[in-house]
């Protein structure tokens, strides 16, 4: 844990960078870094969903590794670098990716899109030439009533090959 207490009612402040931009931000030791990410930094990409760590609305990269932020306290981020889908559009797979999925409507109501964006990228960026199955295994922990996931494994497969085909050129 890092941070330091700032007063008697037992509050830390953390600093991290969230989307390329420096937060320092007073929470309780109890606070999840969902809670801080939406309610102190007004970050809202990261949904809040079923709070136990089960659908993945919640995922955010954390120094490029995919975490449910519901199941991360805000203390354990500091110094840390987080994304999410909002800050992906700085980022060459990221807009791979955005682009995809609107390419394959493979979003429709949109919950847990950033989720799932955020587990791609960490794929894509480990993986350019991911199987359908190592799409399914990275979006395992990311639950979507909507789509029934093809359209969104299609979308990371072309987000994938689009960035092979630059490499190419």
């Amino acid at each position: 844990m890092g941070g330091s207490i700032t007063s008697a009612e037992d509050t830390v402040e953390i600093s991290l960078t969230v989307d390329s931009r420096p937060q320092t931000v007073t929470v309780s030791p109890r606070t999840l870094l969902i809670r801080a990410l939406r309610n102190q930094m007004n970050v809202t990409a990261p949904h809040i969903g079923c709070e136990s760590g089960r659908c993945g609305a919640c995922s955010v990269l954390v120094n490029g590794q995919t975490v449910k932020s519901c199941m991360m306290l805000a203390v354990q981020a500091e110094g840390t670098e987080i994304v999410t889908a909002q800050g992906m559009e700085e980022d060459t797979i990221g807009q791979r990716l955005q682009s995809a999925f609107k390419k394959f409507h493979a979003l429709q109501c949109g919950f847990c899109t950033p989720g799932m964006l955020a587990s791609a990228r960490e794929l894509l960026r480990h993986n350019d030439h991911p199987t359908e199955d190592d799409v399914r295994q990275a979006l395992r922990g990311n639950l979507c009533r909507c789509t029934g996931y093809q359209h969104i494994i299609e979308a990371v497969l072309d987000a994938a090959s689009v960035g092979r085909k630059s490499h190419e050129n």
